[in-house]
């Protein structure tokens, strides 16, 4: 039987900013069972109502030091989520996404060095841009094509260079294309393209490809998310930063055609021009977090995907 990788949480004081958003929010659950959990957010985007019952929810602001300082003191562990995660919204306000993520990260680690936390960063493949080969490793080239991944990869390299200056226990996960269950506002997944495909097939809209449909992404489940940052709470391989996804790489074709028979929708499939600056293909390397952390994904798209469509055609 696997080892609980939470298990070596018990009893901690634990701090998940960002907690009220997706995958914060996956997050505390996971742990309000067996630590103190407090949920720092400032409400932006995240969901009061994604927090979890006995989680401590506090409304505030990771880069204010009156919103952060109380909800750090006493932490053991901090599960850094916060950030502007919208690339759109980076790309209009880079000054912002700036503010949000890159010296959002700064504060929390420095908070958390003063209470000597260890701290797991969300980063993300963003950070790599247009790889140049695949599957992409972490120390292949980074050329991040937007702010937001301009901003990851600062907020990445802060919290691996936190642990070689102070002395600090740090990990960055790069996130490859995290989807799973939404239970706020009737939504059945994250933001991405599995979300936005499902969305539309549930009512027989029409379903829009940007570009030819043939450009693949490495879909993550969030419940191997949250696996990877519970291992890396309690690794003793810091310092470093670990690729998160399952080394399988599927077409955004294939994710629209697999929606609509699972779904047995009436949605016609169209295409419309490609998104500017969008990379053509993306597949993680996991061999480091396989040989450091003992990460396994657990599911495969097609499972994945499946619990989401039991999920859209439930009855309320």
């Amino acid at each position: 039987m696997a080892t609980d990788p939470a298990s070596g949480l018990d009893g901690q004081s634990v701090l998940v900013t960002g907690g009220a958003g997706f995958v914060g929010s996956h997050l505390a659950a996971a742990l309000v069972d067996r630590c103190d959990v407090t949920v720092l957010d400032d409400l932006s985007t995240g969901d009061p109502e994604r927090v979890p019952a006995g989680a401590d929810l506090v409304r505030g602001d990771v880069r204010d030091p009156v919103d952060l300082g109380p909800a750090m003191a006493g932490v053991d562990t901090v599960f850094h989520q916060a950030a502007l995660a919208d690339v759109c919204a980076s790309v209009r306000s880079p000054v912002e996404g700036h503010r949000r993520t890159a010296s959002g990260t700064v504060k929390v680690l420095d908070a958390a060095r003063r209470e000597d936390a260890r701290v797991v960063t969300a980063s993300s493949a963003a950070v790599y841009g247009q790889p140049d080969t695949l599957p992409i490793r972490e120390s292949d080239r980074k050329t991040p094509l937007t702010p937001y991944g301009i901003d990851t990869l600062a907020a990445d390299q802060y919290t691996r260079r936190f642990a070689d200056r102070y002395g600090m226990d740090t990990v960055a996960l790069r996130y490859f294309n995290v989807y799973g269950p939404g239970e706020t506002g009737g939504r059945i997944a994250t933001d991405g393209v599995v979300g936005t495909f499902l969305e539309s097939a549930r009512s027989d809209s029409v379903i829009t490809i940007e570009g030819d449909g043939t450009q693949t992404r490495d879909f993550v489940h969030v419940s191997d998310v949250v696996r990877a940052n519970l291992l890396a709470a309690t690794t003793d391989a810091t310092g470093r930063a670990y690729n998160v996804g399952t080394g399988t790489g599927v077409s955004v074709s294939e994710v629209a055609q697999r929606v609509v028979g699972l779904l047995d929708a009436d949605s016609e499939v169209v295409h419309g021009e490609p998104r500017d600056g969008d990379i053509k293909h993306s597949r993680a390397a996991l061999g480091r977090a396989r040989s450091r952390l003992g990460y396994e994904p657990t599911y495969t798209f097609e499972e994945g995907l499946a619990t989401l469509v039991d999920r859209a055609v439930a009855p309320n």
